[in-house]
């Protein structure tokens, strides 16, 4: 290798605008990437040992160059399935770069995700992090617009100055440009001025999809013209000469604190969409000129152009650069299977294995003390000042809780549940959002990731389903990545009916998040359990759904005592309300008061258990009430079928069947949304008198 490519850092171009480059790194990076794919495609997708193969092949120069400027400990990148020459280029192991595809022990993710899928803590912190990657298209914008966000909350709230110029950048196909993730992250980054850095790869297509078919004219950039509050850098990825300038130019300007930047450069995609893709939707002709703008060749004939390296020298690199592969895919061939006795562990967090990014936990944050002794305080509180007041208190107390949503600032919620929040502790920590339920789950995992406690509100159950490829990824994220990441936060979600029920604001459906993977849920009854589970959320090291029952906001039954500012109540721990020997009744949410009632009316011995927590449930208080008295009712008000009731009558059948004196019973709605018709209401809704009923037939069988 000759001294001047060893120990060049020159320039490209005599200009103003020089772009500084390692061109003897990027040279490297570029060639084990090709080296990778071509044994990858040759060897291991015909052995069978990799079963997801997606090629940079064009896109990698304009990655490696991007990679190299993100040198900032606070920088932070996504990427997506095209990704692996930026990744590389951040510092990530060749070895678990290669040993990921073969879902192999170790590496980012211990066999548990597809290797294209990475993700990078970068434990030295001497550069950008890598948040876990996502399967879906789109799903990348939204959690970078989360931590640009945050690079201004840490350095101008928390006054931790380390994070000045500190930048967010996210990675996406021209394609992705169509997906609501996209448009919702420019909107949060463009409306706030954050230091996002958008980089569009465009390669013309969507896997067959021209860009005809995705955007008018076929090209989305020259459509964002007018967008307020976005520089927008256009040009070629695959020339030494400007692309590296043009990259640097889009760098310096988000980084020097001016905003928003969108940087289009357009790529050949030299393959497929995948290894298996014969690319018979392109032409011939058309392959051809995309493979003439190949970046591989103009790479190597600017470093001969300028004497930076000779043809033997290139010719031992790439040598080198193939053989250091071919080390890794032998090395990574021994690594052993990973362990399937570890397969459930991460799902959620365990005390002695903290995550390296994400959360409280990862920073060690102390909380002030808190008990699980109620101390009562004042009159009664209906649950709606009972969340209020909490909120309150751990914004008081903790800096990095941010409050945020639909109509949550000066209005203070829809139900007013954050009223006077705003006012008292400012629009950067109580805060409106636009109208995106993908935005707000996506831009709180951002935050998450950086070390913030994000507590985002969807007003209505029904509205979190355009956020739902976010919560699913943000619960799987810590088993996902073998507990290297995690994002905790509470999304606050009133739903069920209230005086009126409808199709759109009364959803209860809280076996979802039972079902969803990685998410706890509360459903609290009454203002003291409102409380308690509210502070254990936000100081626990879990993604949680906390269920605000519009019935019980307001509702006299559940109002109770404040019980302190230092009360917790642990996910997993029912409350027995009422004790008994004849029957155990299992319920929670806004079906405990009615359960309540009808037992108390019937003076049979019943028993009534609140569950107040479905995820994790305490499965021990309901199989040992049910072994007392034989019998048992569950009372909820999702709809029957596979509601989270079957799943409690499942565990009883399987764990209790010779000690049951009667069949378990179900009193749940229909399977039908909520009606609107207050008689249509009451006749779907469970009721005290259809309870009481159920109970005494039980007792009586």
């Amino acid at each position: 290798m000759s001294q001047a490519l060893k120990e060049i850092h020159g320039t490209s171009q005599a200009t103003s605008e020089q772009a500084v480059t390692d061109w003897l790194k990027v040279s490297r990076l570029m060639l084990t990437s090709r080296a990778l794919d071509d044994i990858e495609e040759k060897q291991l997708v015909p052995e069978k040992l990799v079963f997801n193969q997606f090629s940079a092949r064009g896109h990698d120069f304009a990655q490696i160059l991007l990679g190299s400027l993100l040198t900032h400990p606070h920088d932070a990148a996504t990427g997506y399935y095209r990704s692996r020459p930026f990744v590389m280029s951040l510092g990530i192991s060749l070895d678990d770069v290669v040993a990921a595809p073969l879902a192999k022990e170790g590496g980012y993710s211990d066999g548990r995700d597809i290797g294209v899928v990475c993700n990078y803590p970068n434990r030295k912190k001497n550069g950008a992090i890598l948040f876990p990657m996502c399967g879906g298209v789109g799903a990348q914008y939204t959690p970078i617009s989360g931590w640009a966000q945050s690079i201004l909350y840490h350095r101008e709230q928390l006054n931790d100055r380390s994070y000045a110029g500190a930048i967010a950048v996210s990675m996406g196909g021209d394609s992705s440009m169509s997906t609501s993730g996209f448009w919702s992250a420019l909107n949060i980054s463009t409306t706030n001025n954050l230091p996002h850095l958008f980089y569009i790869e465009d390669n013309g297509y969507g896997i067959s999809v021209p860009q005809e078919v995705q955007t008018p004219g076929g090209d989305q950039v020259a459509n964002l013209r007018a967008y307020n509050n976005l520089k927008i850098i256009d040009g070629d990825g695959t020339d030494p000469v400007n692309t590296p300038i043009l990259i640097k130019q889009a760098v310096d300007y988000v980084r020097s604190g001016q905003g928003t930047c969108l940087l289009r450069l357009k790529v050949p995609r030299l393959c497929g969409h995948t290894f298996q893709d014969t690319q018979t939707y392109k032409t011939t002709d058309f392959i051809a000129s995309e493979q003439a703008r190949d970046p591989l060749p103009k790479l190597k004939a600017h470093l001969l152009s300028m004497k930076l390296i000779s043809a033997d020298e290139w010719q031992a690199l790439e040598a080198d650069s193939y053989q250091e592969v071919l080390n890794s895919v032998n090395k990574a061939k021994q690594r052993k299977e990973p362990d399937a006795d570890k397969l459930t562990k991460f799902v959620y967090s365990e005390p002695e294995a903290r995550q390296l990014r994400g959360g409280l936990a990862a920073d060690q944050h102390v909380f002030p003390s808190q008990s699980h002794q109620v101390h009562p305080e004042g009159p009664r509180l209906n649950m709606l000042t009972a969340i209020r007041k909490t909120l309150d208190y751990e914004l008081e107390t903790n800096p990095k809780v941010v409050v945020f949503g639909e109509d949550v600032g000066p209005k203070g919620g829809v139900h007013g549940a954050t009223l006077g929040l705003h006012s008292k502790f400012g629009h950067h920590r109580v805060f409106d959002t636009s109208l995106s339920e993908e935005g707000i789950i996506g831009r709180s995992v951002g935050m998450a990731l950086s070390g913030l406690m994000p507590v985002p509100e969807i007003q209505f159950r029904k509205y979190a389903e355009p956020a739902a490829e976010q919560l699913t990824d943000t619960g799987i994220m810590r088993w996902r990545t073998n507990n290297q990441f995690a994002a905790p936060m509470v999304v606050r979600i009133p739903g069920g009916f209230a005086r009126r029920g409808d199709p759109w604001h009364s959803m209860s459906d809280e076996v979802e998040w039972a079902h969803k993977v990685g998410w706890q849920l509360a459903m609290p009854s009454n203002a003291e359990d409102a409380v308690g589970l509210l502070r254990f959320a936000l100081r626990d090291n879990n993604p949680t759904i906390f269920f605000e029952h519009r019935a019980l906001l307001d509702g006299a039954w559940s109002r109770r005592p404040y019980p302190g500012d230092d009360y917790v109540i642990p996910f997993g721990q029912a409350n027995t309300i009422m004790s008994g020997s004849a029957l155990s009744v299992v319920c929670w949410g806004a079906m405990v008061e009615r359960c309540e009632a009808a037992a108390t009316s019937l003076g049979m011995s019943i028993e009534v258990i609140d569950l107040r927590t479905i995820q994790p449930w305490d499965k021990n208080t309901v199989l040992a009430s049910v072994e007392k008295t034989g019998r048992c009712l569950i009372v909820h008000e999702d709809n029957k079928t596979a509601g989270f009731g079957a799943e409690i009558a499942a565990i009883l059948a399987d764990e209790l069947f010779f000690s049951l004196d009667a069949p378990i019973k179900r009193l749940t709605m229909p399977d039908i949304p909520n009606p609107h018709n207050i008689s249509l209401l009451e006749r779907a809704v469970p009721s005290e008198q259809s309870i009481a009923q159920a109970m005494k037939h039980l007792i009586e069988v």
